[in-house]
Protein backbone atom coordinates (compact mmCIF):
# COMPACT_ATOMS: atom_id res chain seq x y z
CA UNK A 1 0.00 0.00 0.00
CA UNK A 2 1.06 3.67 -0.58
CA UNK A 3 2.19 5.56 2.49
CA UNK A 4 -0.94 8.04 2.37
CA UNK A 5 -0.39 8.61 6.65
CA UNK A 6 -0.05 12.37 6.87
CA UNK A 7 -2.22 13.67 3.63
CA UNK A 8 -4.65 13.99 7.04
CA UNK A 9 -4.15 16.27 9.98
CA UNK A 10 -2.10 14.27 12.65
CA UNK A 11 -3.97 13.74 15.82
CA UNK A 12 -1.09 12.48 17.47
CA UNK A 13 2.96 11.45 17.77
CA UNK A 14 4.24 9.53 15.36
CA UNK A 15 4.01 5.56 16.06
CA UNK A 16 4.13 2.01 14.46
CA UNK A 17 0.91 1.47 15.07
CA UNK A 18 -1.13 -0.65 12.31
CA UNK A 19 -2.51 2.70 9.93
CA UNK A 20 2.29 2.63 9.63
CA UNK A 21 2.16 -0.75 9.86
CA UNK A 22 0.10 -0.79 6.81
CA UNK A 23 2.40 1.38 4.80
CA UNK A 24 5.78 0.56 5.92
CA UNK A 25 7.43 -1.01 3.38
CA UNK A 26 6.47 2.01 0.85
CA UNK A 27 6.91 4.94 3.42
CA UNK A 28 10.61 3.59 3.65
CA UNK A 29 11.22 3.18 0.60
CA UNK A 30 10.02 6.51 -0.29
CA UNK A 31 11.56 8.20 3.14
CA UNK A 32 15.22 6.78 3.06
CA UNK A 33 17.54 8.41 0.56
CA UNK A 34 18.99 4.82 -0.73
CA UNK A 35 17.00 2.76 1.46
CA UNK A 36 17.39 -0.65 -0.60
CA UNK A 37 20.94 0.47 -2.00
CA UNK A 38 21.53 0.54 2.00
CA UNK A 39 20.31 -2.79 2.52
CA UNK A 40 21.81 -4.40 0.04
CA UNK A 41 25.14 -3.39 1.33
CA UNK A 42 24.50 -4.45 4.54
CA UNK A 43 23.16 -7.80 3.53
CA UNK A 44 26.30 -8.49 1.38
CA UNK A 45 28.33 -7.47 4.18
CA UNK A 46 26.51 -10.11 6.17
CA UNK A 47 26.95 -13.17 3.27
CA UNK A 48 30.68 -12.16 2.77
CA UNK A 49 31.09 -14.19 6.33
CA UNK A 50 28.27 -16.30 6.38
CA UNK A 51 28.59 -19.38 8.41
CA UNK A 52 26.54 -22.45 9.35
CA UNK A 53 24.49 -21.71 12.35
CA UNK A 54 25.68 -18.09 12.45
CA UNK A 55 22.86 -15.28 14.32
CA UNK A 56 21.86 -12.63 12.72
CA UNK A 57 19.43 -10.36 15.18
CA UNK A 58 17.37 -7.17 13.95
CA UNK A 59 16.54 -5.18 16.44
CA UNK A 60 13.22 -3.31 15.37
CA UNK A 61 12.36 -6.09 12.85
CA UNK A 62 9.35 -3.95 11.34
CA UNK A 63 7.67 -6.16 8.45
CA UNK A 64 10.84 -8.02 8.00
CA UNK A 65 11.68 -7.28 5.18
CA UNK A 66 15.74 -6.68 6.11
CA UNK A 67 15.74 -10.61 7.22
CA UNK A 68 13.54 -12.00 4.12
CA UNK A 69 16.03 -10.45 1.59
CA UNK A 70 18.99 -11.71 3.74
CA UNK A 71 16.71 -15.40 4.04
CA UNK A 72 16.78 -15.31 -0.09
CA UNK A 73 20.04 -15.36 -0.82
CA UNK A 74 22.01 -16.88 2.16
CA UNK A 75 23.62 -19.94 0.61
CA UNK A 76 24.26 -21.77 4.33
CA UNK A 77 21.67 -22.14 7.42
CA UNK A 78 21.95 -18.96 9.63
CA UNK A 79 19.72 -18.18 12.56
CA UNK A 80 17.79 -15.26 11.73
CA UNK A 81 15.89 -13.69 14.63
CA UNK A 82 13.81 -10.38 14.54
CA UNK A 83 12.18 -8.71 17.53
CA UNK A 84 10.29 -5.63 17.76
CA UNK A 85 7.67 -3.91 20.10
CA UNK A 86 5.25 -3.11 17.56
CA UNK A 87 2.62 -5.91 17.40
CA UNK A 88 1.27 -4.62 14.50
CA UNK A 89 4.83 -4.91 12.68
CA UNK A 90 5.55 -8.13 13.76
CA UNK A 91 1.57 -9.19 12.30
CA UNK A 92 2.48 -8.15 8.80
CA UNK A 93 6.13 -9.59 9.43
CA UNK A 94 4.74 -13.09 10.21
CA UNK A 95 2.03 -12.85 7.71
CA UNK A 96 5.12 -12.16 5.19
CA UNK A 97 7.64 -15.45 6.35
CA UNK A 98 4.70 -17.58 6.41
CA UNK A 99 3.48 -16.72 2.76
CA UNK A 100 7.34 -17.04 1.73
CA UNK A 101 7.85 -20.17 3.92
CA UNK A 102 10.84 -17.85 5.53
CA UNK A 103 12.09 -19.53 8.60
CA UNK A 104 13.16 -16.74 10.67
CA UNK A 105 12.22 -16.11 14.45
CA UNK A 106 10.21 -13.42 15.32
CA UNK A 107 9.27 -12.09 18.94
CA UNK A 108 7.80 -9.42 21.04
CA UNK A 109 10.53 -7.82 22.82
CA UNK A 110 11.28 -4.30 24.16
CA UNK A 111 14.94 -4.18 22.37
CA UNK A 112 16.00 -2.02 25.93
CA UNK A 113 15.14 -5.18 27.99
CA UNK A 114 15.84 -8.10 25.81
CA UNK A 115 18.02 -10.67 26.58
CA UNK A 116 20.89 -10.73 23.75
CA UNK A 117 22.61 -14.09 24.11
CA UNK A 118 25.82 -13.82 22.71
CA UNK A 119 24.86 -12.77 18.86
CA UNK A 120 27.24 -12.62 16.15
CA UNK A 121 25.53 -10.20 14.14
CA UNK A 122 22.83 -7.24 15.36
CA UNK A 123 21.34 -5.00 12.55
CA UNK A 124 19.38 -1.90 13.58
CA UNK A 125 18.43 0.12 10.60
CA UNK A 126 16.77 3.45 12.30
CA UNK A 127 15.85 2.47 15.07
CA UNK A 128 18.18 3.85 17.81
CA UNK A 129 17.22 7.03 17.00
CA UNK A 130 13.77 6.21 18.19
CA UNK A 131 15.26 5.58 21.91
CA UNK A 132 16.10 8.49 24.13
CA UNK A 133 19.27 9.33 24.46
CA UNK A 134 20.18 7.95 27.90
CA UNK A 135 18.62 4.80 27.37
CA UNK A 136 20.29 4.99 23.85
CA UNK A 137 23.44 4.84 25.27
CA UNK A 138 22.62 1.80 28.36
CA UNK A 139 21.11 0.00 25.17
CA UNK A 140 24.74 -0.12 22.93
CA UNK A 141 26.26 -0.79 25.73
CA UNK A 142 23.60 -4.14 26.15
CA UNK A 143 24.26 -5.01 22.26
CA UNK A 144 27.91 -5.12 23.03
CA UNK A 145 27.88 -7.00 25.60
CA UNK A 146 25.41 -9.27 23.89
CA UNK A 147 27.69 -9.45 20.99
CA UNK A 148 30.32 -12.76 20.50
CA UNK A 149 33.80 -11.62 21.06
CA UNK A 150 34.46 -11.01 17.30
CA UNK A 151 30.81 -9.82 17.06
CA UNK A 152 29.51 -6.98 14.50
CA UNK A 153 27.01 -4.63 15.32
CA UNK A 154 25.47 -2.73 11.55
CA UNK A 155 23.57 0.43 12.29
CA UNK A 156 21.82 2.73 10.07
CA UNK A 157 20.60 6.22 11.09
CA UNK A 158 19.48 9.71 10.73
CA UNK A 159 21.96 12.64 12.15
CA UNK A 160 22.24 16.21 12.49
CA UNK A 161 25.58 18.31 12.05
CA UNK A 162 27.59 20.70 14.19
CA UNK A 163 27.62 23.04 11.66
CA UNK A 164 24.78 24.67 12.00
CA UNK A 165 24.16 26.05 8.51
CA UNK A 166 25.09 22.91 7.11
CA UNK A 167 22.47 21.07 9.09
CA UNK A 168 19.86 23.24 7.43
CA UNK A 169 21.04 22.65 4.13
CA UNK A 170 21.08 18.97 4.64
CA UNK A 171 17.59 19.29 5.54
CA UNK A 172 16.40 21.09 3.11
CA UNK A 173 17.91 18.71 0.55
CA UNK A 174 16.28 16.05 2.15
CA UNK A 175 13.04 17.31 2.24
CA UNK A 176 13.34 18.62 -1.62
CA UNK A 177 14.32 14.51 -1.93
CA UNK A 178 10.75 13.77 0.25
CA UNK A 179 9.21 15.74 -2.47
CA UNK A 180 10.63 14.25 -5.46
CA UNK A 181 9.17 10.76 -4.10
CA UNK A 182 5.98 12.23 -4.21
CA UNK A 183 5.30 13.48 -0.68
CA UNK A 184 3.90 16.97 -0.55
CA UNK A 185 4.79 19.98 1.40
CA UNK A 186 1.73 19.31 3.80
CA UNK A 187 2.89 15.65 4.13
CA UNK A 188 6.27 16.47 4.77
CA UNK A 189 5.18 18.95 7.42
CA UNK A 190 2.83 17.02 9.39
CA UNK A 191 5.09 14.85 9.62
CA UNK A 192 8.31 16.58 10.87
CA UNK A 193 5.60 17.78 13.62
CA UNK A 194 4.75 14.11 14.37
CA UNK A 195 8.34 12.99 14.69
CA UNK A 196 9.48 16.16 16.61
CA UNK A 197 11.00 14.68 20.13
CA UNK A 198 10.11 11.28 19.24
CA UNK A 199 12.71 10.81 16.67
CA UNK A 200 16.03 12.30 18.46
CA UNK A 201 19.39 11.91 16.03
CA UNK A 202 23.07 12.11 16.94
CA UNK A 203 25.69 13.54 15.09
CA UNK A 204 28.36 11.10 13.36
CA UNK A 205 30.60 11.48 16.44
CA UNK A 206 28.18 11.01 19.27
CA UNK A 207 27.18 7.70 17.17
CA UNK A 208 30.49 6.93 17.03
CA UNK A 209 31.81 7.68 20.51
CA UNK A 210 28.62 5.70 22.39
CA UNK A 211 30.01 2.42 20.57
CA UNK A 212 33.57 3.17 21.70
CA UNK A 213 32.73 3.77 24.90
CA UNK A 214 30.69 0.46 25.07
CA UNK A 215 33.72 -0.95 24.37
CA UNK A 216 33.81 -1.61 20.70
CA UNK A 217 37.47 -1.38 18.75
CA UNK A 218 36.56 -0.23 15.51
CA UNK A 219 33.83 2.23 14.45
CA UNK A 220 33.85 2.62 10.37
CA UNK A 221 30.88 4.17 7.92
CA UNK A 222 30.33 2.02 4.87
CA UNK A 223 27.87 4.74 3.68
CA UNK A 224 26.28 8.39 3.42
CA UNK A 225 23.95 10.14 1.34
CA UNK A 226 23.20 13.99 3.57
CA UNK A 227 22.29 13.06 6.91
CA UNK A 228 21.74 9.15 6.68
CA UNK A 229 24.42 7.04 7.49
CA UNK A 230 25.20 3.44 8.04
CA UNK A 231 28.13 2.53 10.45
CA UNK A 232 29.58 -0.96 11.33
CA UNK A 233 30.77 -1.31 14.39
CA UNK A 234 33.12 -4.41 15.65
CA UNK A 235 33.69 -5.55 18.93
Amino acid sequence: MKDKVFKTPIVKKFEFDEAVASVFDDMLSRSIPFYDEVRKLEIALILAEQKEGKKVLDLGVSTAKFLLDLNSKMEVNMHLKGIDNSQAMLDRATQKCQALGADIALGFADMLTYAYNQEDIIVSNYTLQFIRPMQRVELVQKIYDGLQEDGVFIFSEKVVFEDKKLDKQMIDIYYAYKKSQGYSEYEIAQKREALENVLIPFTIEENKQMCYKAGFKQVETIFQWANFITFVAKK
